[in-house]
């Protein structure tokens, strides 16, 4: 069973630690189990029922109301008005996000492709990667930094959303419309691979060419295959095999090495905390940002 801090539900489904202890208080929403040592934490399912709270909220209804509901009530609800509401695509994107979290905690394939297909026919999968599974990966970022996460849990939803995003990377031409060319790979050690497989998709889709490495590169692999393919752009991702002690040095080496190329990298802010970024080197902290870059 995974635990979680009031600090997390509040990363989590956006809101407030405040605003939740006020609704645990006046309303008897949520009730936090504690520790042998006193500390409360709070659960998957309450998770999942904060998240659902949260959509409600977002749809206007009031916080005494949906204290009322029973869990299949509170379903039923979003769903209507999910349905109804043929304006809040927004809202529509954040249900399936936190649908997708829940699906990942329950371990549960056919929420997760009823999310999916029904993305994919109304926005297509170019916003569905967008507004869908890219916010939702980095949900699952965050899970990942406050260990509340199993492995067998992202291993799980990883491999579905992987079959998905291959399946529209064969899709693209492989003719590029662009002069620069893009080497994407993960450094080695690192197994996350599904932010760089996305990178690849909307990379690609604006006509660049791409040599994509995958996971786990040695970095003298790198150097040979950078002297093969003289690639105008690198594009990496430090998720769990790097520390913040050691990203300077690798970036140091990429700068080095790679001194007269852009280097892209996506990590979190804290990684870089004490690093110097070279001047050639663009820190990629949303995927709004990548859009941008490649455009």
């Amino acid at each position: 069973m995974s635990r979680y801090s009031i600090k997390d539900l509040e990363k989590l489904s956006g809101v407030k630690a405040h605003t939740i202890r006020i609704w645990e208080k006046r309303y008897g929403l949520l009730e936090p189990q504690r520790t042998d040592t006193n500390i409360r934490f709070y659960d998957d399912d309450q998770l999942k029922f904060i998240l659902n709270v949260s959509i409600l909220v977002g749809l206007g209804f009031k916080i005494s109301r949906i204290s009322h509901m029973t869990k299949d009530e509170l379903n039923r609800e979003i769903e209507k008005h999910l349905v109804e509401e043929s304006q809040a695509q927004n809202l529509a994107n954040e249900h399936r996000v936190n649908g997708l979290t829940v699906s990942m905690i329950e371990l549960d394939e056919s929420r997760f492709n009823n999310i999916y297909i029904s993305a994919l026919t109304e926005i297509g999968f170019h916003q569905t990667l967008s507004k869908i599974i890219y916010p939702f990966l980095e949900k699952v970022g965050i899970m990942w930094g406050i260990n509340e996460i199993n492995p067998a849990q992202e291993h799980f939803i990883s491999s579905l959303i992987r079959q998905k995003v291959i399946v529209e990377i064969d899709r693209l031409p492989t003719k590029p419309d662009k002069v620069e060319k893009v080497m994407l790979f993960l450094p080695e050690d690192e197994l996350h691979e599904l932010g760089l497989l996305v990178a690849q998709y909307f990379i690609r889709k604006e006509g660049y060419k791409t040599y994509y490495l995958g996971q786990n590169v040695p970095y003298q692999d790198l150097l040979q295959v950078g002297k093969i393919t003289n690639p105008d752009i690198l594009l990496t991702f430090f998720v769990t095999s790097i520390q913040p002690k050691d990203a300077g040095s690798y970036i140091e080496r990429l700068h080095k090495d790679f001194s007269t190329k852009k280097i892209w990298l996506g990590t979190r802010p804290e990684m870089l905390e004490k690093t110097e970024i070279p001047a050639n080197l663009t820190i990629l902290n949303s995927i709004d940002k990548l859009l941008e870059l490649i455009k």
